[in-house]
Protein backbone atom coordinates (compact mmCIF):
# COMPACT_ATOMS: atom_id res chain seq x y z
CA UNK A 1 0.00 0.00 0.00
CA UNK A 2 1.12 3.33 -0.64
CA UNK A 3 2.60 5.29 2.20
CA UNK A 4 0.90 8.65 3.53
CA UNK A 5 3.08 11.58 3.73
CA UNK A 6 2.46 13.97 6.25
CA UNK A 7 4.84 17.04 6.78
CA UNK A 8 4.88 18.31 9.96
CA UNK A 9 4.33 22.67 10.02
CA UNK A 10 6.00 22.69 12.92
CA UNK A 11 8.97 22.77 11.09
CA UNK A 12 7.94 25.49 8.64
CA UNK A 13 8.57 28.95 8.55
CA UNK A 14 5.87 30.80 10.43
CA UNK A 15 6.20 33.87 8.96
CA UNK A 16 5.70 32.15 5.50
CA UNK A 17 3.04 29.24 6.74
CA UNK A 18 0.87 29.79 3.50
CA UNK A 19 3.55 29.95 1.37
CA UNK A 20 5.16 26.80 2.93
CA UNK A 21 1.88 24.47 2.64
CA UNK A 22 1.27 25.72 -0.58
CA UNK A 23 4.92 24.42 -1.83
CA UNK A 24 4.47 21.14 0.40
CA UNK A 25 1.15 20.20 -1.65
CA UNK A 26 2.97 21.46 -4.91
CA UNK A 27 5.95 19.03 -3.82
CA UNK A 28 3.70 15.86 -3.52
CA UNK A 29 2.91 15.76 0.27
CA UNK A 30 -0.80 13.67 0.90
CA UNK A 31 -1.89 15.58 4.23
CA UNK A 32 -0.44 18.11 6.41
CA UNK A 33 0.04 17.76 10.42
CA UNK A 34 -0.29 20.10 12.49
CA UNK A 35 0.77 19.42 16.04
CA UNK A 36 -1.18 21.64 18.69
CA UNK A 37 0.87 22.54 21.92
CA UNK A 38 -0.62 23.76 25.01
CA UNK A 39 2.35 24.93 27.39
CA UNK A 40 0.65 22.07 30.02
CA UNK A 41 0.71 18.54 27.93
CA UNK A 42 3.99 19.28 26.90
CA UNK A 43 6.28 22.35 27.55
CA UNK A 44 5.87 24.14 24.19
CA UNK A 45 3.00 26.51 23.11
CA UNK A 46 2.56 25.93 19.45
CA UNK A 47 -0.71 27.01 18.02
CA UNK A 48 -4.56 26.60 18.11
CA UNK A 49 -7.69 26.59 15.89
CA UNK A 50 -7.00 30.28 14.54
CA UNK A 51 -4.04 28.95 12.78
CA UNK A 52 -5.38 25.51 11.64
CA UNK A 53 -7.86 27.74 10.18
CA UNK A 54 -5.89 29.54 7.86
CA UNK A 55 -3.69 26.47 6.83
CA UNK A 56 -7.02 24.85 5.15
CA UNK A 57 -7.07 27.92 3.26
CA UNK A 58 -4.09 27.22 2.07
CA UNK A 59 -4.44 24.03 1.12
CA UNK A 60 -6.83 21.34 -0.14
CA UNK A 61 -4.98 18.75 1.56
CA UNK A 62 -6.64 17.19 4.43
CA UNK A 63 -5.60 18.30 7.92
CA UNK A 64 -4.53 16.12 10.54
CA UNK A 65 -4.71 17.55 13.93
CA UNK A 66 -2.25 16.21 16.63
CA UNK A 67 -3.74 17.63 20.19
CA UNK A 68 -1.18 17.80 23.17
CA UNK A 69 -2.90 19.67 24.66
CA UNK A 70 -4.81 18.81 28.41
CA UNK A 71 -8.39 18.60 28.48
CA UNK A 72 -8.63 18.01 24.65
CA UNK A 73 -12.88 17.52 24.59
CA UNK A 74 -12.93 21.34 25.31
CA UNK A 75 -10.94 21.94 22.09
CA UNK A 76 -13.05 19.75 20.01
CA UNK A 77 -15.24 21.70 18.25
CA UNK A 78 -13.35 24.16 17.79
CA UNK A 79 -10.48 22.28 15.62
CA UNK A 80 -13.13 20.76 13.53
CA UNK A 81 -15.45 24.07 12.72
CA UNK A 82 -10.87 25.19 11.43
CA UNK A 83 -11.02 22.18 9.29
CA UNK A 84 -9.34 19.69 10.40
CA UNK A 85 -10.00 15.76 8.82
CA UNK A 86 -8.51 13.72 11.50
CA UNK A 87 -8.32 14.75 15.13
CA UNK A 88 -5.89 12.67 17.99
CA UNK A 89 -5.87 13.17 21.51
CA UNK A 90 -3.44 11.27 23.55
CA UNK A 91 -4.06 8.43 25.92
CA UNK A 92 -2.01 10.25 28.59
CA UNK A 93 -4.61 13.23 28.93
CA UNK A 94 -6.72 10.55 30.89
CA UNK A 95 -4.70 8.21 32.40
CA UNK A 96 -4.19 10.01 35.41
CA UNK A 97 -7.48 8.96 36.73
CA UNK A 98 -7.80 5.10 35.84
CA UNK A 99 -11.77 5.42 37.11
CA UNK A 100 -12.52 7.50 34.39
CA UNK A 101 -10.07 6.73 31.26
CA UNK A 102 -12.06 4.34 29.28
CA UNK A 103 -15.38 6.42 30.34
CA UNK A 104 -13.59 9.87 29.00
CA UNK A 105 -11.58 8.58 26.26
CA UNK A 106 -14.47 6.69 24.38
CA UNK A 107 -16.39 10.32 24.91
CA UNK A 108 -13.98 11.95 23.24
CA UNK A 109 -13.57 9.43 20.00
CA UNK A 110 -17.52 9.94 19.72
CA UNK A 111 -17.02 13.50 20.03
CA UNK A 112 -14.48 13.93 17.14
CA UNK A 113 -16.80 11.47 15.08
CA UNK A 114 -19.98 12.86 15.40
CA UNK A 115 -18.60 16.57 14.08
CA UNK A 116 -17.42 13.82 10.46
CA UNK A 117 -13.83 13.84 11.70
CA UNK A 118 -11.57 11.09 11.52
CA UNK A 119 -10.36 10.14 15.05
CA UNK A 120 -7.50 8.54 16.32
CA UNK A 121 -5.31 7.74 19.46
CA UNK A 122 -1.57 8.84 20.37
CA UNK A 123 0.27 7.20 22.64
CA UNK A 124 4.47 8.31 23.76
CA UNK A 125 7.32 6.45 23.91
CA UNK A 126 6.89 5.12 27.60
CA UNK A 127 3.75 4.26 27.26
CA UNK A 128 2.78 0.52 26.18
CA UNK A 129 0.97 -0.46 22.91
CA UNK A 130 -1.10 -2.45 25.01
CA UNK A 131 -3.22 0.10 26.88
CA UNK A 132 -4.93 1.25 23.44
CA UNK A 133 -6.74 -2.77 22.91
CA UNK A 134 -9.58 -1.55 24.56
CA UNK A 135 -10.22 1.51 21.86
CA UNK A 136 -8.70 -0.42 19.05
CA UNK A 137 -12.42 -1.11 16.97
CA UNK A 138 -13.48 2.80 17.64
CA UNK A 139 -10.71 4.70 16.07
CA UNK A 140 -9.54 5.21 12.40
CA UNK A 141 -5.82 6.04 13.35
CA UNK A 142 -3.64 5.32 16.41
CA UNK A 143 -0.28 7.15 16.48
CA UNK A 144 2.88 5.86 17.64
CA UNK A 145 4.90 9.03 19.10
CA UNK A 146 8.74 7.83 18.12
CA UNK A 147 10.36 11.17 20.11
CA UNK A 148 9.29 12.44 23.24
CA UNK A 149 6.50 14.97 22.60
CA UNK A 150 7.13 18.60 22.33
CA UNK A 151 10.12 19.57 20.42
CA UNK A 152 11.51 19.03 16.97
CA UNK A 153 14.72 17.23 15.59
CA UNK A 154 14.56 14.82 18.02
CA UNK A 155 16.42 11.33 16.93
CA UNK A 156 14.08 8.31 16.60
CA UNK A 157 13.36 5.79 19.08
CA UNK A 158 13.94 2.00 17.54
CA UNK A 159 11.63 0.78 20.30
CA UNK A 160 8.47 2.39 18.57
CA UNK A 161 8.54 -0.47 15.88
CA UNK A 162 7.72 -3.00 18.44
CA UNK A 163 4.32 -1.19 18.75
CA UNK A 164 3.82 -1.06 15.61
CA UNK A 165 4.51 -4.45 14.69
CA UNK A 166 1.64 -5.27 17.37
CA UNK A 167 -0.58 -3.12 16.11
CA UNK A 168 -0.42 -4.45 12.73
CA UNK A 169 -0.63 -8.10 13.79
CA UNK A 170 -3.72 -6.78 16.11
CA UNK A 171 -5.30 -5.45 13.33
CA UNK A 172 -5.03 -8.42 11.29
CA UNK A 173 -6.02 -10.71 14.18
CA UNK A 174 -9.58 -8.38 14.84
CA UNK A 175 -10.25 -7.89 10.87
CA UNK A 176 -10.09 -3.82 11.81
CA UNK A 177 -9.00 -0.93 9.64
CA UNK A 178 -7.64 1.73 11.14
CA UNK A 179 -4.40 3.51 10.27
CA UNK A 180 -0.63 3.32 11.59
CA UNK A 181 0.84 6.60 12.06
CA UNK A 182 4.55 7.24 13.49
CA UNK A 183 5.95 11.02 14.04
CA UNK A 184 8.85 11.58 15.52
CA UNK A 185 12.87 11.21 14.41
CA UNK A 186 11.43 10.13 10.29
CA UNK A 187 14.58 10.41 8.56
CA UNK A 188 15.59 9.59 4.61
CA UNK A 189 17.77 6.88 5.81
CA UNK A 190 15.46 5.35 8.29
CA UNK A 191 12.13 5.74 6.63
CA UNK A 192 12.49 2.20 4.74
CA UNK A 193 12.48 0.38 8.22
CA UNK A 194 9.59 2.47 8.89
CA UNK A 195 7.95 1.52 5.92
CA UNK A 196 8.63 -2.11 6.32
CA UNK A 197 7.17 -2.66 10.11
CA UNK A 198 4.15 -1.89 8.32
CA UNK A 199 3.45 2.37 8.96
CA UNK A 200 0.18 3.42 6.77
CA UNK A 201 1.12 7.23 7.77
CA UNK A 202 4.78 9.02 8.00
CA UNK A 203 4.97 11.93 10.08
CA UNK A 204 8.11 14.00 8.62
CA UNK A 205 9.66 17.63 9.81
CA UNK A 206 12.90 18.61 9.54
CA UNK A 207 13.40 15.89 6.73
CA UNK A 208 10.99 17.93 4.59
CA UNK A 209 11.81 21.02 5.62
CA UNK A 210 15.15 21.45 5.68
CA UNK A 211 15.76 19.31 2.76
CA UNK A 212 16.85 21.44 -0.67
CA UNK A 213 14.29 19.57 -2.64
CA UNK A 214 11.58 18.84 -0.80
CA UNK A 215 9.49 16.97 -3.46
CA UNK A 216 12.26 14.22 -3.54
CA UNK A 217 12.82 14.36 0.16
CA UNK A 218 8.83 13.24 -0.11
CA UNK A 219 9.19 10.79 -2.47
CA UNK A 220 12.48 8.91 -0.42
CA UNK A 221 10.53 8.75 2.39
CA UNK A 222 7.23 7.12 0.53
CA UNK A 223 10.05 4.39 -1.32
CA UNK A 224 10.04 5.88 -4.59
CA UNK A 225 12.96 7.40 -5.27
Amino acid sequence: MRKIILPSILSADFCRMGEEVAMLEKSGADMIHCDVMDGTFVGPITFGAQMVKGVRKATSLPLDVHLMIVHPETQIERFAKAGADFITVHYEAYHADPSTEKEKICSVLKNIKDFGIKCGLVINPATPVEVLKPYLSLVDLILVMSVVPGYGGQKFIPSSLEKVKALVKWREEQSLSFAIEIDGGVTEENASVIREAGVDMIVAGSAVFKASDRARAIRILRGEA
